[in-house]
């Protein structure tokens, strides 16, 4: 009989997702302290299972070593950077996964972020509750330049709910889909060139070695101080001193930050700064979204493949 583990928090406390899965697997165990698991706590955890379903926790080659019980991880959530993809093929370990599930979810996010930023809503927000009434300028993003970084489930479907706008959209991304790009008369560019043109710059790129702080200190001083730069992707993709530092230089209007390098941040500086607004990682975090990501984690515990798959 399988024996299954769901080490992910909010799966675990989600009673829609625990109905579903214990109708499949009677056999399941619950993360119902709520604690976040990682090392020993999570071999701990997941030991004697052959099933996992894993959010956010880190499976690496010290961890699978001592799970020789472990066949299969579902993941729950849309990004693969916590898993040692080569390790679990060492092991014999199967993955089941879909991407792109919380895209709409995301999509939607960046697109009021960006709205916010641009009517400068965030700061007016702070004068006024400061006791100052006054109108403060801003801008529509109807007609903005939008610069994607990252291309894929979340880029295309943003670039779909962006059309009704008539945004100029410029793309970068490694994969150059000129059929996409042609059919929305997208403009694909080098980095460097779309961070100098563009009025938003919204990041929707995966976390690894050839992406981590790609939006460095020589980078950053390329954006416009005319534009809004946000983050929904990972945390680990932008350089957040430099970025903290560019904020408080005024040399870019607003920020948006859903993602950070160490979360919740070590770093309180940007939560009182009056041209940034933070959430704590809720853009894939819809009702619709979360349930859409549990049912596929679930289903991935069933139709699962050799990880490198998704290398």
């Amino acid at each position: 009989m399988n024996k299954v583990a769901v080490a992910s928090r909010s799966f675990s406390k989600h009673p829609i997702l625990r109905k579903a899965i214990i109708d499949r697997y009677p056999n399941v165990k619950f993360n119902d302290k709520g604690v976040s698991l990682s090392g020993e706590s999570l071999v701990e955890f997941l030991t004697g299972c052959n099933k996992a379903i894993i959010a956010l926790e880190e499976i690496n080659e010290p961890i699978l070593k001592q799970l020789p019980d472990l066949k299969v991880v579902g993941k729950y959530g849309v990004g693969l950077d916590t898993l040692d993809l080569e390790a679990m093929e060492k092991y014999g370990i199967k993955l089941g996964w879909k991407g792109g599930i919380n895209k709409r979810s995301v999509s939607e996010l960046v697109i009021a972020f960006a709205t916010m930023l641009l009517h400068r809503a965030i700061f007016a927000n702070s004068e006024t509750r400061k006791g100052k009434w006054y109108q403060v300028k801003g801008r529509q993003l109807s007609e903005c330049t939008v610069g994607v970084i990252g291309c894929g489930h979340i880029g295309k479907d943003l670039i779909r709910l962006l059309q009704p706008y008539k945004c100029n959209i410029l793309v970068h991304d490694i994969v150059n889909d000129e059929d996409f790009n042609c059919k929305y008369k997208i403009q694909s560019l080098e980095l460097e060139d779309l961070l100098r043109k563009s009025d938003v710059i919204t990041l929707h790129l995966p976390l690894d070695e050839s992406t981590r702080d790609i939006i460095n200190k020589k980078r950053l001083k390329l954006i416009k101080p005319s534009a809004v730069l946000i983050n929904l992707a990972r945390g680990g993709l932008v350089d957040e001193r430099a970025l903290r530092d560019m904020i408080a230089a005024n040399d870019i209007t607003g920020v948006a930050l859903d993602v950070f390098e160490v979360e919740p941040p070590i770093d309180s500086s940007f939560s009182i700064m009056d041209n940034v607004l933070i959430t704590p990682h809720i853009g894939g975090s819809t009702e619709e979204a979360v349930i859409a990501m549990g049912m596929a984690a679930i289903e991935g515990l069933e139709r699962s493949q050799s990880p490198m798959k998704y290398a």
